[in-house]
């Protein structure tokens, strides 16, 4: 019956994290693999799935705020989506176990880069 609980509360966290702009899909990855025993592609998949309405809400909102380049959105949308393909294609032709490691240095630099960048201009947020 409480099986639930830990994935809902992950969800929960992890959805107001994306919303803050934070990167809830990346710790909502890391959650399902490591705590709740999910295998990486299946995580991945829930990932991109849990990612569609948080996207399509941010995108509605920042239209209505007119935060929306139109202009940019159109020249951008179709090579993210082609990229977002091509990427998930080639994910599906490569072992997972070589994926890991690859994505975990990626993760830890974007995180460094981010910190330091931060300390750095002496951002305070």
């Amino acid at each position: 019956m409480v099986e639930w609980v830990v994935p809902f509360l992950a969800a929960l966290a992890t959805g107001a994290l994306s919303s803050w702009g934070v990167g809830g899909g990346t710790l909502l990855l890391v959650c399902m693999t490591l705590f709740l025993g999910v295998e990486h592609r299946e995580a991945q998949a829930i990932n991109l799935l849990f990612f569609l309405p948080t996207a399509g809400i941010s995108l509605f909102f920042h239209r209505k705020n007119g935060f929306l380049d139109r202009e940019t959105w159109r020249d951008a949308a179709p090579l993210g989506t082609a990229a977002a393909l091509a990427g998930a294609l080639a994910s599906m032709a490569v072992d997972v176990s070589l994926l890991r490691k690859p994505f975990g240095v990626f993760l830890l630099y974007g995180g460094a880069s981010m910190l330091l960048g931060a300390i750095k201009n002496g951002d305070r947020r």
